[in-house]
């Protein structure tokens, strides 16, 4: 029980100002845990000249910066959602700031790059499209995940949250390419950094075809009694999504300028080259969301322009008919008094002529709406 409490101290900003790594390396990792329960790390590697050296070098963090120590290279440690317990001991381990540690266990953070020492902490939000078979005004179109990235000169440390974007993938290209992950950690932050941003454009393509489909349903003539109910529920909804997908990529343009444009010891040089590029097309998908923003702006305001015209229209349709329906309503009331001496009272043919006089008038009324457009 004691080594738990130390271990739940160790991520506690408000206890100890900062994480130190102990004279002797950091060995109850395994220990700490149950070994039945499932690991949060989903993979670790040690990397040398760019090379992944086989599975067995490394079974924990612990021996994987055991193998950095004695034969250089970098450790790659991949985890998904891990708990407070099972983040302490890699925490210690790499000399992680507490304040870094809390952000990437608890997550829902905003994209940003803070360094910590020797250590850089970057926060990726990644966005995935979720297929719909039609929009409706309350189909989810995004989802949103984290990852966290912590780089130091002799590894990188992966957190990802989020049912999906697994950097499996990713790992298995990179390591198709010795050159460019010799480079180190920084070739690993850039490629994590690409990939996210690659998902930006790929979402950013998706929604484009959601709002062409509003678009087109708003703007289309409408079939003769039908309704058009949906659509602002449809535009508003699609409208937050799109909110969410702005909230994932503006604030991460400063992390990737800082990236691309200020020297760091972290960052090789060569690979800081590659950041520009990733910041470029950042820069596109975020100009692609802001258009969307105002794009929907004008839909949803064009639809409720629309709404508002078919409410005239019914107005002035009621309107007339109450006017045609006063002309009977009237005489017929007049005639409906009972006085002794009325018009025509006795006359043979008056009912008639009443009626006559009565369809003569409400024709003319008719016939003069429905020229002027009111019927």
């Amino acid at each position: 029980m004691s080594m738990i409490r130390d271990l739940r101290a160790a991520v506690r900003p408000s206890l100890r100002p900062h994480f130190r790594k102990s004279p002797t390396p950091y060995s109850g990792y395994d220990a700490t845990r149950d070994p039945s329960a499932s690991s949060a790390v989903v993979d670790c590697a040690v990397y040398r000249d760019g090379r992944r050296m086989e599975a067995a070098a490394c079974q924990t963090p612990h021996e994987a910066m055991l193998r950095v120590r004695e034969g250089g290279g970098f450790a790659w440690i991949g985890l998904h959602e891990p708990t407070e317990e099972e983040f302490a001991g890699i925490a210690r381990e790499f000399g992680l700031h507490p304040l870094a540690v809390e952000d990437a266990v608890h997550a829902h953070q905003r994209p940003k790059l803070e360094r910590y020492d020797d250590t850089l902490f970057t926060v990726f939000k990644t966005i995935h499209y979720v297929e719909h078979a039609e929009l409706t005004a309350t189909s989810e179109v995004v989802e949103t995940g984290e990852v966290m990235c912590f780089t130091g000169r002799d590894f990188v440390i992966t957190v990802r949250h989020g049912g999906k974007g697994s950097l499996r993938a990713l790992r298995h290209r990179l390591q198709d390419d010795p050159e460019l992950l010799a480079k180190g950690p920084s070739a690993v932050l850039h490629s994590i950094a690409d990939h996210v941003v690659d998902g930006y454009i790929a979402v950013a393509a998706a929604v484009q075809d959601d709002i062409d489909e509003v678009e087109i349903d708003v703007f289309s003539t409408p079939v003769k009694g039908g309704k058009r109910g949906s659509d602002a529920g449809r535009i508003y909804q699609l409208k937050r999504e799109v909110l969410e997908f702005k909230r994932a990529v503006s604030p991460l343009q400063r992390p990737m300028q800082l990236l691309s444009e200020r020297p760091m010891r972290l960052i090789d040089p060569d690979i800081q080259k590659y950041f520009r590029d990733v910041a470029d097309h950042l820069a596109r998908v975020q100009e692609e969301v802001v258009g969307f923003d105002e794009l929907l702006n004008s839909i949803l305001q064009a639809n409720l322009a629309q709404a508002t015209v078919t409410q005239n229209e019914d107005m002035r349709k009621i309107t007339s008919w109450a006017a045609i329906i006063a002309v009977p309503t009237m005489i017929c009331g007049v005639y409906g008094m009972n006085f002794e001496h009325m018009p025509e009272l006795r006359w043979t043919y008056g009912y008639p002529a009443v009626l006559g006089v009565i369809a003569v008038v409400c024709f003319s009324i008719h016939r003069t709406l429905k020229r002027n457009g009111w019927l």
